[in-house]
């Protein structure tokens, strides 16, 4: 590593962490104005709140603004070493633009793999304690309210409640059914099924149970009975933010939970997977533009130029949700949603650099 190399390098990871530590915590304190009403409601202590809320929450916002920050500290690193003509001094010693690039492409590196680090099983973490803490304290009291539910637990036996109570764990009008192909084959209903935390069981009404044998059906009756079925109460739990709190293996594994049972929630969660990977590439492609935007001394400073890169960094995040969102309602693949905006913004960077004088 050359020394200029190490003079940008340590120029742009020192302004990257500013950035970051200076807008997440205007933010935290915005969250805090915005949330006190509930901390006073409950009289939670200063050392409750921070440790078990925004010491998660900063990392939580860190990574949210990953985009905004890298282009933020990109474009004030560039912008002031253009100002000075800095730039143009190391182009006329012979040294190629894409060679200025380097020391950018390398801190770029590091954060996306720190970034890949974090979401993947650091941030994941923090969240479960953020996450309860919000759900306790900031959130209404979640009440189940989905209607006819069906559920896959096993390759032949699909699980039917007509509703669930999550207060008391008590499911209504519940049937087990047993297909092979597309022949029933057993059909078992109970009037109600209720979890017994003790014996980690579901006790069931007295059924009955319909037993199908090409055109023949008998039918007998069972009393109440404890039974273990590949169906618990967190299954009717709430959802929110289920997705921040779970690491990659944690996620796959959930993934995987929900296709064999056949749910029609998986996109939001694949969606997550393919964001993961797709966002250490995000920022090596947004510092690289933040170097093209900027590298040329400008009329209006740098503060015009800090201007347009959180411009273009809010319509990367713009893009984001936008394909996060077509990808809930169906219309696109979450793993195409994933990479539409490191996609088109790699081609707004190449028709940019075409452009930048060399």
């Amino acid at each position: 590593m050359k020394l200029l190399d190490k003079y940008i390098l340590k120029k742009f990871l020192t302004s990257y962490i500013f950035t970051v530590v200076m807008l997440v915590s205007v933010i935290c304190v915005i969250d805090f104005t915005e949330k006190n009403d509930d901390f006073i409601k409950h009289d939670l202590g200063a050392w409750k709140i921070i440790s078990e809320y925004y010491v998660n929450l900063f990392p939580y916002f860190a990574n949210l603004l990953s985009p905004i920050t890298v282009f933020i500290a990109t474009v004030f690193v560039t912008a002031r070493l253009a100002a000075r003509t800095e730039i143009v001094a190391m182009l006329s010693s012979g040294i190629s633009f894409q060679r200025l690039l380097v020391p950018y492409l390398m801190g770029a590196t590091i954060i996306g793999v720190s970034i890949f680090g974090l979401i993947g099983w650091v941030i994941p973490n923090a969240n479960k304690t953020r996450v309860t803490f919000e759900r306790a304290y900031i959130k209404n009291p979640f009440r189940f309210q989905a209607r006819n539910i069906h559920i896959k637990i096993g390759p032949k036996s699909y699980a039917y409640m007509e509703s669930y109570d999550n207060v008391s764990n008590i499911g209504y009008r519940f049937a087990l059914e047993t297909i092979e192909g597309t022949q029933l084959k057993r059909r078992l209903t109970a009037n109600t099924i209720q979890w017994d935390s003790t014996r980690k069981a579901w006790q069931l009404s007295p059924q009955l149970i319909h037993t199908f044998q090409g055109d023949k059906e008998t039918l007998r009756s069972v009393p109440s009975r404890d039974t273990t079925l590949n169906l618990y109460p967190k299954d009717f739990a709430s959802t929110y933010r289920l997705a921040e709190t779970l690491t990659l293996p944690e996620l796959n594994r959930f993934i995987q939970q929900k296709i064999d049972r056949g749910a029609d929630d998986t996109e939001t969660y694949l969606i997550e997977k393919y964001e993961r990977y797709s966002y250490p590439f995000a920022i090596l492609i947004l510092t690289t533009i933040g170097v093209i935007l900027s590298s040329r001394k400008s009329r209006s400073g740098v503060g015009g130029q800090i201007a347009l890169g959180f411009s273009l960094a809010f319509v990367f995040i713009i893009f984001v949700i936008l394909s996060r969102n077509l990808a809930l309602v169906g219309d696109l693949s979450p793993l195409v949603a994933a990479w539409v905006p490191s996609t088109i913004f790699t081609l707004i960077g190449a028709a940019l650099y075409r452009l930048v004088p060399k």
